[in-house]
């Protein structure tokens, strides 16, 4: 498989969790490791929102990733800022460790993979 390949099939395995696995992540599958307490349904529905339009937005990339170079980037790096900044949260907060486990390093495995598969910079002769 080569990198270009590898990189078109975890954005769209990444865009499929975002547009249609999220919300049963949080709601029913494993709320321990998604959903944050007190239960937050305003919160909640942003959150979903926003990653189910990147999701799409990461499918339409997946054809031709070299061309989305800043949406991959975009990705990559708010997914590690955002697991960072809820792991010092959980860490916080006793009742929020299953998050460590959940949501963590499953946002950590997305922005790490995009972050080694990123397509190199077009070279402008």
């Amino acid at each position: 498989m080569t990198r270009e390949r590898a990189l078109q099939f975890v954005l769209r395995v990444v865009a499929v969790i975002f547009l249609v696995g999220v919300y049963p992540l949080m709601m029913f599958l494993w709320p321990g490791g998604w959903r944050w307490q007190p239960n937050q349904p305003e919160y909640e529905q942003m959150i979903l929102g926003v990653y189910a339009t990147l999701g799409l937005f990461l499918l339409i990339a997946s054809f031709r990733p070299a061309e989305h170079r800043s949406l991959i980037a975009f990705t990559a790096w708010s997914s590690l800022v955002h697991a960072g900044i809820m792991m010092v949260q959980a860490m916080s907060h006793p009742e929020e460790h299953g998050h460590l486990m959940g949501d963590v390093p499953a946002l950590i495995v997305v922005g790490v993979a995009l972050l080694a598969l990123m397509p190199r910079k077009a070279v402008i002769h």
